[in-house]
Formats: C-alpha cells, structure tokens, sequence
C-alpha cells in the first residue's frame, strides 16, 4: 500500500508540474537536461546535500532541471553570506534561503550583484503570478519605490488580517486551574483582573498544598520589552496600547501614523501597572531575567499570569488540555477605559520574507532559473518546502498524500507520534521562496494541529474586540529612509523602554511624563512618523 501510494503522489506532482506553462521555451519537464549552480542552507546535524532530500530529487524529475549546490551549515549563514556575496568569481547564480533583509536588497541591488525579477515575473512564473493576483498587497510590499522586485518572497498566512495568527503576538495567559481552585471567573475587566492577580497573592499557600509547588507564587511574571506584558493596557485612554516594542507605533483610524508613548492610554495603564507592582503581584525579575530563567520558573508551576506565544513554552501542559480549555486559557482584552486590543503592526500580511531568494548577476540564463524556481509557488510544492513531505519510506513523513472534498490531491499532515515536530521539519524541508495562502487550507492542504488551536484563541477571544481597522503594513523603504528611520528608532526605542521599566517599577510624575514627550521630540519623533507616514500613504494609495 505504501508503495503504491508513493508511486500515485508521484505521478501527481510529476502530472501538475509538466502542466504548468512556465515560458514559451520551458515546458516541464525540457528535453534536454540544464544546469545551473545555487547557494543554500542547512539546518545543524541534516542532510547537507540539497539533491538528497526527497523534495530536490522529484523536482530534478519533475522538470529536467540539476542544481550545483553549495552549502553553509544554518548557524554560520549570517557571517558567510556577505563575503559570498561580495566574490563576483564565486558567486553562484541563484541564493535560494537568502533571507536577506531590506538594507541587504538595496546594497546588492546598487553593487550590481542581484538582478530586477519583475520581468521575468510578469513573463515566465505563472504560479506566482496567480499568488500576486489573489494577493496583490504582496506583490505591493515586494516592490521598490521604483517599480522593480529583487527578491523571491515567502509567504505564509495561517489565518487572514484580523484572524491571522501573528495578530496578537505575546498572548496574556492565565492559570485556569488556580481560578477554578479558587472559584473565579476569567477575569475580563482591569479590576477582575487585579482582583484575580490579589487572590493568587493571598492564597499563596493553599495554591502550593494544592498544586504541589516547590517555591514561592508568582501571581503575574513577563520578560518586560520582550515576552512584553503591554497588550494589557489596551482599554485605557483611547485604546491604542504599545503592543509593538520594536517601534512603539500604531495607526488610527483614518490612516495616521502615531507613536503609542505619546497617548493617554500609555500614561493611564503604566500607571495602573506601577499600581499592581506596588501590591506585589509582578515578578520583581520580570525586568532583568532572561529567557531560561524565565521559563524554569513557569515549569515549575509558579506563575499565574504569564506572556509568550505559546503557553506550553512556559508551562508545563498538554496540547490536549490546551485545545480543552484545561490548565491555561488566554486572558480575554481587559476593559477600562474602552475595550480593544490592537493588532499587531504587519500581522494583517505577516509571514512573509520580502528577501528569502535572488538571482544574481552571474546567471547565464535567468528564464530558465525563474522558471524552475516558479515551481516553489506551486500550491501543492510551498506546504512540502516549507514544512516537508510525504513517501519517503521512513516513520516521520510530516505529511500523507490524501484527497480533498472534491476528491483532488491534498496533503494532509500526519500523525507522528513522539516524534519532533521540529527535527522532521527540519529533516525534510527545504524552505526557500513560497506561498501558503489561508485559501489553500483544505484544498491543497490541512492545517497544522500546532497552529491550529492558536487560530482559534485568536478567532474566538481577540478578534471579537479588535476594533482598530488599520495596522503598520511591511513596507519597501528606500536605502536612505531605511537608514534614517533605523538610527532614529535605536534612540526613541531605549528612551521609550527605558521609561516602561522605571515607571513600573517605580512610578511617574507628570513631570516625568512631560520629559519623556520633550526627549522624544529631541530624539526626532516628528521626523521618525513623517517616514512612517510617507509609506504607509504608497502602501494604500497602490
């Protein structure tokens, strides 16, 4: 049966992919067998040899097409590439897992070392040309001010803007089992909230008799500017709350770019978090520790209230009891003021690598790399590239190939016992440039379990309360605004987090306030937002 089934999953990729029109020159698979040379890499201890891995191999049948790889172990990438890059002798014809990052894009691009790809888009790449047509904010974000696409995106939605999964980053997680012990309702309000955190605190010692917890309790703990506890304050002041640390902006209503440590709302909840620090209920080392201390502490069973992407990271409990709503439930948006929660800033486009592929000036015949590389956007091809594949005759196959309802192929994520998600990833798949859209799920593949249960928090907690309509889209800056705003932000931010921690800890005056507001401009806020502002006016004028 398995053989069989090997041979019909086959035969399928080799039928779709010898119909794809990839140019007027390549039908897949060509007749006559081309080469062309590429640079990838490889996660630490797998297969170093992209041509052994299943997906590289049926490719090579599938369109007649060898790739010369090179290859740099994963941990040693960043320091390695650039000196690639820099080699014109060297320089193969196709940086397949780049990763390269705007500045990256914008300095090969000037060098000369990377060419323009829109051409041959528009030309020879049906398939992600139908991902741009279904998509078009991604073709938008892949484009530079002057019209021309460097590199070959990523691009992985799990869920769409207000529903998608990188909506709500840290989530706000509390211990359903000391609620129920206690006889408390999740919590919902500021003051519920507070009154839960208090419970925690007082009953400190029937919670360790009854859960069988060695050290003290820790009614609420975060890592502050990282597994950041800011989503909290969301219901003060006008609701914005500063849930992106990284830049500290959000956009309002009618599409204008504002800093989150100039709002009422910002002032109102920091002092409100100052408050619950004084009547101890924060985690003194919420603002020193770091990741490993961080978690030790949450698998010991210590926290009440914790904030990560993923509870189970910090705690110890079963996806089971997760999707059953047992152990740990995410805490709902508090109302104060208002109730909101803001999305993330590029969570409504999020999963996406504007730099994860480029063809290089040294390649001799960029139809023919553009054409096999249009075979990645394949809907059936991006979920095996980016999570791995089926029929390779071993145990921990991340997918079978199956039907969808209308009887077409779908591949369908397998069971794998108690085996690592992550190694099988990692053993199988190539990654490089790609598309999952959220309309592929249940047609072209299943959902992952992991991912799945996080959809759901956010579909049926968050998105409820999302009223904010716009988020910060992944914009294309040019080199020297990139640069501006880079070396303005690494000021604003240190001056904005720097507050955070001090205030909470050890509160404000007004005239702290005011202070903030007046270094902030010397910083140069104004000219920080007029950046902001200027792409995110492209962004929905294209």
């Amino acid at each position: 049966m398995r053989k069989i089934s090997r041979i019909l999953a086959l035969s399928l990729c080799l039928v779709m992919a010898m119909t794809v029109l990839a140019h007027a020159d390549y039908t897949f698979p060509i007749e006559k067998t081309e080469t062309f040379t590429a640079l990838t890499n490889f996660p630490v201890g797998t297969e170093s040899n992209p041509n052994n891995r299943t997906i590289f191999k049926r490719l090579e049948e599938a369109t007649n097409v060898h790739v010369e790889w090179r290859t740099i172990q994963s941990d040693q990438w960043g320091e390695k590439i650039a000196l690639e890059m820099s080699n014109a002798r060297t320089l193969p014809e196709l940086v397949f897992n780049a990763g390269f990052g705007d500045t990256d894009l914008q300095k090969y691009a000037k060098q000369g070392a990377i060419i323009a790809l829109e051409g041959y888009i528009d030309s020879c790449m049906p398939n992600l040309q139908k991902v741009f047509e279904q998509a078009p904010e991604y073709r938008t974000m892949c484009t530079d001010e002057n019209g021309h696409i460097w590199a070959f995106p990523w691009i992985e939605q799990l869920g769409y803007e207000k529903t998608a999964i990188q909506a709500v980053g840290n989530m706000p997680f509390i211990n359903k089992g000391w609620l129920d012990f206690l006889g408390l309702e999740v919590p919902t309000t500021v003051d519920a909230f507070e009154a839960a955190l208090i419970a925690f605190r007082d009953n400190a010692d029937a919670i360790k008799a009854e859960f069988g917890i060695d050290g003290s309790i820790i009614p609420m703990s975060f890592i502050m500017n990282d597994q950041d506890p800011y989503i909290l304050i969301n219901g003060f002041g006008e609701g914005y709350g500063d849930v992106d640390g990284g830049r500290h902006i959000a956009v309002t209503s009618d599409k204008k770019v504002i800093c989150t440590a100039t709002q009422e709302g910002f002032k109102k909840g920091t002092e409100w978090m100052h408050k619950l620090y004084t009547e101890g209920l924060i985690d003194p080392e919420a603002f020193t520790q770091e990741w490993s201390t961080y978690v030790a502490k949450g698998k010991s069973g210590r926290y009440g209230v914790c904030f990560t992407w993923d509870v189970a990271n910090i705690a110890q409990v079963s996806m089971d009891d997760l999707i059953a709503g047992k152990g740990w439930v995410p805490l709902p948006a508090l109302t104060a003021d208002v109730r909101n929660i803001t999305p993330q800033n590029g969570s409504f486009t999020s999963g996406f690598d504007r730099g994860r592929c480029v063809v290089t000036a040294t390649c001799k015949n960029p139809e023919l790399v553009c054409s096999w590389i249009d075979q990645m956007y394949a809907p059936l091809q991006s979920p095996q590239n980016n999570w791995g594949t089926y029929g390779e005759g071993d145990d921990f196959d991340i997918f079978t190939m199956g039907t969808n309802a209308n009887g077409e192929p779908m591949l369908t994520h397998a069971w794998l016992g108690d085996a690592s998600p992550v190694e099988v990833r990692e053993a199988e798949s190539v990654n490089g440039p790609l598309a999952i859209l959220d309309s592929y799920y249940g047609v072209y593949v299943t959902l992952p379990d992991d991912a799945k249960y996080r959809l759901d928090w956010i579909k049926d907690v968050y998105t409820p309360d999302m009223n904010t309509e716009y988020v910060y889209p992944n914009v294309f800056m040019n080199a020297d605004d990139n640069k501006e705003c880079s070396n303005l932000n690494a000021d604003l931010r240190k001056c904005i987090n720097t507050a955070k921690s001090d205030w909470v800890m050890n509160g404000f005056t007004d005239a702290d306030w005011d202070r903030l507001q007046n270094d902030l401009k010397a910083y140069g806020l104004d000219k920080y937002l007029e950046i902001h502002q200027k792409y995110l006016d492209a962004f929905f004028a294209n």
